[in-house]
């Protein structure tokens, strides 16, 4: 089978990257950033280095005046209102630029959870369903810093699945008022927040949103909870007694709170991805400069092939998975522009392009917390007994990443979320997996042709990659077509053909960068980007392998599991190359130059 190609005069829809191909023009790489762009980017990343950053220790012993201080300065300074229209206070720059700031934010540990609760869950909610009346009374003074926001979803007996939440809303009898019972738990910026975005039960049955303002009688705080990570951060329970809501403060429609908790998630998920990366590229940074500080057997750590594996791969899953962030979010820009130029207001513009890119913005999330994973207990690691002292920066960072996995969806949510949307959407006609899918078939069935592999680098990790796409479409073909509607029982099976979708978006997405890069820089100054993308292709289709065997072999038997799993073995065929030697040089690079390179915005 050929992948159809498109090009950029045709964006690929959401998913339809697992049946076409993209080209290198259209994807984003970091070196694309406009002067315009980097100054907004620097004064952000300005305002962490010198007020956040010195006063960290202090925020994390939960000096809320101060976080609320500094929240204040960032309104001052413009950096809350990025995201926000002018007529309310902001300067509204692109996504890509606040996916960016998003980044930088992560440097401010346990702040850039507060300051992403605010701007994000907290204020994009009224922005995108408020009313102008409830847009003009309320974010004004959000984008300012002069009052701060929380979002109130999570409840004891609803954590992933939102709609069975019971806060309930009844409407008084006068029809003023909306009189709301209940509690949420998780809540972060509970301690200081002003405005609550709530989420409740219209007589125990209409699931929808309601702006609750802190001062509003019967609205009442638990304790600080005690907290793993993220130690810096106000997250406490909110209950409500009797709190009178008036009836101009529903979010939304009645009924259709759903859409309001689940779009904002679309962008939640990717943003976190910006987030947790950014946090991923410091942890790395603080690993190569401490191997190449400490001394055993009279060397520098950094010269043992055990500690260059370590950084080698930190800093590939960090390259990998951002290429895949930044090409997720150049779609939604796009699309985002292309909605507004037809007539679509922000609001809808920007969650329309969320949730065309859902499937991507779930994969983003996953895969961006299991990095930032990773690459803080590898950092952890290297440092060894330091790295368990709080005295060094491991301990903390390992702490605050694990929450990453949890929220936003868990990572568990999120794996089984992308492949019910990919199906879904496919019997809707909204993507074409039958066509290609069958052709699969066909092609199993015939002899094996000589495919043409494109010419110049990464010619065989292009192939690589378009085999993963056939080895997905043959499984999940088959997986579907037998299991129909029992499928969605099969959680393990699920989480297989997520995977298999993850590793192929990051792969191609690798792929994509490293090109543009070629072409925008010269060979010359993308060696190590080759190597980091030729050694991340040759380990995921062995990955993919896996994950398809364990797909097939938990369903399948007989003639069908013989012919799906050597169709799996035709399609992850490759011959492996010498990681250990790419790695050393990848290393040798980090080493070098003691940080990870590609945190700049030039690069």
């Amino acid at each position: 089978m050929e992948i159809a190609t498109e090009t950029s005069t045709k964006a690929l829809k959401g998913g339809e990257y697992l049946v076409a191909e993209s080209e290198p023009k259209d994807v984003f790489i970091i070196g694309e950033f406009t002067e315009e762009q980097i100054m907004v980017i620097d004064s952000v990343e300005e305002f962490i280095k010198t007020r956040v950053v010195p006063n960290a220790k202090q925020i994390e012993k939960m000096d809320l005046e101060l976080t609320k201080s500094l929240l204040k300065e960032a309104g001052d300074l413009g950096i809350i209102g990025t995201a926000f229209p002018e007529e309310y206070g902001g300067s509204k720059q692109d996504f890509l630029t606040n996916m960016a700031i998003t980044e930088v934010m992560a440097e401010g540990l346990s702040f850039s959870l507060s300051f992403g609760a605010h701007v994000g869950i907290g204020m994009l909610p009224i922005l995108y369903f408020g009313t102008e009346s409830q847009k003009s009374q309320y974010l004004p003074e959000l984008v300012a810093g002069t009052k701060f926001a929380a979002y109130c979803l999570t409840e004891p007996s609803s954590g992933s699945d939102a709609l069975a939440a019971k806060t309930k809303a009844v409407l008084s009898e006068d029809g003023r008022h909306y009189i709301l019972n209940g509690q949420k738990m998780w809540i972060t910026n509970a301690g200081f927040a002003d405005v609550f975005i709530v989420f409740a039960k219209i007589d125990g049955e209409k699931f929808t949103g309601f702006i609750v303002e802190r001062a509003f009688e019967g609205v009442t705080l638990g304790a600080e909870e005690l907290k793993l990570g993220m130690k810096g951060s106000s997250t406490r329970q909110v209950f409500f007694e009797n709190v009178k809501v008036p009836v101009e403060n529903l979010l939304g429609e009645i009924g259709k709170g759903h859409k309001i908790a689940f779009n904002i998630l679309n962008i939640g998920r990717i943003k976190l991805a910006a987030g947790v990366l950014g946090g991923a590229k410091m942890a790395n940074t603080h690993a190569i400069r401490y191997a190449n500080e400490r001394k055993q057997f009279g060397k520098q750590i950094a010269s043992f092939g055990a500690i260059q594996h370590k950084l080698a791969e930190q800093a590939l899953r960090i390259y990998v998975t951002e290429s895949a962030m930044y090409r997720a979010s150049r779609d939604i820009d796009r699309m985002e522009k292309r909605l507004e130029h037809e007539g679509k207001s922000l609001g809808e513009a920007l969650l329309g392009a969320a949730e065309e890119y859902a499937i991507e913005c779930a994969i983003l999330k996953v895969r961006g917390s299991e990095c930032l994973d990773f690459v803080v207990d590898e950092t952890l690691q290297i440092y060894g007994g330091m790295g368990y002292s709080e005295e060094a920066p491991a301990a903390a960072a390992y702490r605050d990443a694990r929450i990453n996995r949890i929220y936003e969806g868990t990572n568990e949510i999120n794996r089984m979320l992308a492949v019910d949307m990919l199906l879904k959407r496919s019997l809707k006609g909204h993507i074409d997996l039958f066509t290609p899918a069958m052709a699969i078939q066909k092609e199993l069935t015939s002899m094996p042709a000589f495919e043409t592999e494109k010419d110049g680098y990464l010619a065989k990790e292009w192939k690589m990659v378009r085999q993963m796409k056939k080895a997905f479409l043959a499984v999940a073909g088959a997986t579907a077509q037998n299991l129909m509607q029992e499928l969605e029982h099969e959680q393990e099976i699920l989480m297989n053909l997520s995977d298999i979708m993850g590793e192929i978006y990051l792969c191609e997405s690798a792929v994509l960068r490293t090109l543009k890069r070629i072409e925008y820089l010269g060979v010359e100054h993308c060696e190590t980007s080759i190597l980091m993308t030729q050694v991340y292709v040759n380990d995921a289709i062995e990955r993919v392998g896996q994950h398809a065997r364990a797909a097939v072999a938990a369903w399948a038997d007989g003639d069908m599991k013989r012919v799906l799993l050597m169709a799996i073995k035709r399609y992850t065929k490759f011959e492996p190359i010498n990681t250990k030697e790419l790695r050393r040089k990848i290393a040798d690079h980090l080493i070098t130059s003691n940080e990870y390179e590609f945190r700049n915005k030039n690069k």
